[in-house]
């Protein structure tokens, strides 16, 4: 994997969000995948569980936003991808992710992490 194939996967996954129906995962995850939505959530297992997942999460491909990223790190089969998105409707309309990508050798994500933040997000503690 190189900056250039996260790229790739990344535009690729912005292109399946905005895409009718859920057919286009298959080309960027593995069937055995796992999903994490939060690194404190319980991740979601396969593609099939993907699917229904991306189906009750957008109001639709023509859903209204703005992405923008950056590839922070590339290390092997790891990626680190930092993602600022703006919804035009939803609240909180804007978030920060950071996303942890592991790929396998024919370049299909096996492990999805987001560790999403929204600008309204309570600090909590810190060190």
């Amino acid at each position: 994997m190189n900056h250039s194939t996260i790229n790739n996967w990344v535009k690729g996954y912005v292109d399946a969000w905005r895409s009718p129906g859920t057919v286009k995962l298959a080309s960027l995850f593995t069937n055995d995948l796992s999903y994490r939505v939060s690194p404190w959530k319980k991740p979601l297992s396969g593609l099939e569980e993907l699917a229904a997942f991306w189906e009750n999460s957008r109001s639709g491909p023509d859903e209204k936003f703005e992405l923008q990223y950056e590839i922070i790190a590339v290390e092997g089969r790891t990626a680190v991808v930092m993602i600022t998105v703006t919804y035009d409707q939803d609240e909180p309309d804007r978030w920060r992710d950071l996303w942890v990508l592991r790929f396998d050798e024919q370049g299909l994500c096996c492990s999805f992490e987001e560790w999403p933040f929204s600008p309204d997000q309570d600090d909590g503690h810190h060190i």
